[in-house]
């Protein structure tokens, strides 16, 4: 008796080939002159008259020769996959992580769903914001997030300032040159918030997805190494309809 990773390996094939012949005789019984035959022969009046060949076409596609063809191809695909589907139904295995059983007894059409999704999980983890590494980050229970150390930074302003060259005189103006000075008029305190993630987290996420990935695989080989459950229900279905 085959395995079900067996069976599951011929079936693509098996309906590949069944499409393509169910599609190759549903055209072919579409066409009036495959179906058509004649024959016919010539006979003059009398002796002197002029002598023709018979002519005669053959019956190419026979409706009951495509039903057979058609038979024995679906019941080929009807019984693997109703011995596909009945396998099913009893090949399990459990999910193990670290020696820890995540999930017992696990059909293979689930496990095969798992994959599927922690493969979308893992794209998901692996394209969550970061902390930015140039910043020191606690976490801020308050906020609920993560945030920096207040940095005190000062705040200044240009105040002008007059820088006598030349005192006056009765003859000339005093000459005064204008320039600026940064004067400190106050502080900033700035704390930075992130809603991001250290990087740290987000590698332990993917370690556990990724462990996760490996046992669900394990699982599915596992429960596909069962040996099959052998079913005949195309003779059945096709006897019904066509015999």
């Amino acid at each position: 008796m085959p395995k079900l990773n067996q069976i599951i390996a011929v079936e693509k094939g098996v309906k590949s080939r069944s499409l393509q012949e169910l599609t190759e005789a549903h055209h072919a019984v579409q066409k009036p002159a495959l179906l058509s035959g004649i024959a016919r022969t010539y006979q003059p009046k009398d002796e002197e008259g002029e002598q023709l060949p018979p002519e005669s076409t053959k019956v190419q596609v026979r409706a009951e020769e495509v039903i057979r063809q058609v038979t024995a191809t679906l019941t080929r695909l009807f019984d693997v996959t109703a011995t596909k589907d009945a396998t099913n139904r009893v090949a399990v295995a459990d999910v193990v992580v670290d020696g820890r059983t995540l999930l017992s007894d696990v059909p293979v059409p689930y496990l095969l769903f798992l994959e599927k999704q922690l493969t979308d999980l893992h794209t998901f983890v692996k394209k969550l914001p970061v902390l930015d590494a140039a910043e020191s980050w606690v976490f801020n229970d308050s906020a609920d997030c993560w945030s920096t150390e207040p940095v005190r930074t000062i705040r200044t302003k240009r105040v002008p300032r007059n820088h006598v060259k030349a005192e006056a005189t009765e003859k000339h103006p005093a000459q005064v040159e204008v320039y600026y000075e940064d004067m400190a008029i106050g502080y900033w305190t700035t704390v930075k918030f992130s809603g991001a993630l250290p990087a740290k987290r987000i590698s332990e996420l993917l370690e556990r997805v990724e462990k996760l990935q490996q046992a669900v695989k394990f699982a599915r080989e596992e429960a596909n190494g069962v040996e099959a459950v052998d079913r005949k229900a195309g003779e059945a279905v096709l006897s019904y309809i066509f015999g």
